[in-house]
């Protein structure tokens, strides 16, 4: 129920992000990983939470409301599909979501307790879906997925930006 997914339970897009999450069950991984990206956020000023490694590139604390604002929507997917209701999911256009969430102008220790806040919903999600439910699945994006899958997908989309604030901003 809680293993890797198998390649077709999603889309080849998604299999980077799966093959980003280290150990071998995704609840303990997600449990880590909350402690540890709390604890990197915890060390990041207020004024270096504004930086970007690039012009153009989303500081700190867009990364961190991006990655809040895609777990909220991945965990969505999985109740959705979970609770076999009916109705593709339809796409999430990160950057339009992105430019409209003012993360910005939000402290970065307010984003990193909506984070926490939204993890602890998810991590609540997750442990109480009933064994057949993880298998179970719908249409994203136009694409087949499974709840497997996606609570896979969340993990690993934030190991992916985890990475890149600490090689691309420095944050350790």
């Amino acid at each position: 129920m809680r293993r890797k997914p198998e390649p077709g339970e999603a889309s080849a897009h998604f299999a980077d992000y799966i093959n980003q999450v280290r150990g071998p069950g995704v609840v303990e991984a997600l449990e880590r990983q909350t402690v540890e990206f709390t604890a990197l956020l915890g060390r990041v000023s207020e004024e270096a939470s504004l930086a970007r490694y690039e012009p153009g590139k989303w500081s700190v604390r867009e990364t961190v409301g991006h990655i809040t604002d895609t777990e909220r929507v991945f965990a969505h997917r999985a109740f959705w599909f979970a609770r076999c209701l009916d109705g593709d999911q339809a796409s999430m256009d990160q950057d339009v979501c992105a430019a409209h969430a003012g993360s910005g102008s939000i402290s970065l220790a307010a984003l990193a307790a909506e984070f926490a806040a939204v993890r602890a919903s998810t991590m609540s999600l997750v442990k109480l879906l009933p064994g057949e439910a993880w298998s179970r699945q719908g249409i994203a994006n136009g694409n087949p997925v499974t709840v497997r899958a996606l609570i896979w997908v969340i993990c690993g989309h934030l190991e992916h930006h985890a990475r890149i604030l600490r090689e691309r901003y420095g944050l350790r």
